[in-house]
């Protein structure tokens, strides 16, 4: 196998379409996000990268093996703009690979016609939030100016250490290559997989684009959630020390 392999499926026309990246990250916020357009709206496998830079692995799906690799799928969605959305289960295991990764990965968007890049993910906050804000970092003042519009905050230094991984590499070689792209990073505590996060996310890029979804399942996945989030703070709270216990091991 080659490098970077890729798998042609279908060839369908778009019209000026906009890519869509939701590879995972923190909180796979940008995999959810990505995985929820797919369920709620009608799509087409259109391409599938394979390369020797993604775990050693094959998924397995009622017995059937697939190797690892990332998918594109087409979205025509009946209001809004046409979609080519970037999902899987990896990112590359090293530097070059994730180089490798992105450059294919602009160059199958530019043979559909791509007219912005979208990738999503997630900003770490190191605790539980209950309001979740989306930051955003982009490659255009213009981008910049329509995605304050709807919302998404453009903080100073902010996030701390710049954007790793796909995300990160797609606005810098979308850049280079005269293509408007933006990252929407939903606020996340970094611990657990965010629902609420990837619908904070979703509902930004609806309002930019105009597509029309329902989330139900992903607000019945943030219950579910929020459900292990409490079993784990109540076993927190029984396992805190007492102030008694605290003052016998100081005395101690």
């Amino acid at each position: 196998m080659d490098e970077f392999d890729i798998e042609r499926v279908a060839d369908p026309d778009l019209d000026e379409p906009v890519l869509v990246e939701g590879l995972p990250g923190v909180g796979h916020v940008g995999k959810l996000a990505a995985e929820h357009l797919l369920e709620e709206l009608e799509s087409e496998l259109v391409r599938r990268v394979y390369s020797t830079h993604f775990p050693p692995q094959v998924s397995i799906d009622e017995g059937q093996a697939q190797l690892a690799c990332a998918e594109f799928h087409a979205v025509t969605p009946e209001e809004g703009q046409d979609l080519l959305v970037l999902s899987g289960d990896h990112q590359a295991q090293n530097n070059q690979g994730h180089y490798g990764l992105t450059d294919t990965f602009l160059d199958i968007a530019d043979e559909f016609g791509i007219q912005r890049v979208f990738a999503l993910g997630g900003v770490p906050t190191g605790e539980l939030i209950e309001e979740y804000d989306v930051l955003g970092a982009t490659t255009t003042e213009d981008f910049k100016e329509t995605l304050e519009e709807s919302g998404v905050a453009f903080r100073e230094d902010e996030p701390a250490g710049g954007i790793v991984g796909v995300s990160g590499l797609l606005l810098g070689l979308s850049k280079r290559r005269d293509v408007p792209a933006s990252c929407l990073m939903g606020e996340t505590s970094g611990y657990l997989v965010d629902p609420k996060s990837a619908q904070a996310v979703l509902e930004i890029l609806q309002d930019v684009i105009g597509f029309e979804v329902d989330y139900s399942s992903l607000e019945d996945r943030a219950d579910e959630m929020e459900e292990v989030v409490r079993k784990i703070q109540e076993m927190e709270q029984q396992n805190s020390p007492s102030p008694a216990d605290e003052d016998l091991r100081y005395i101690g």
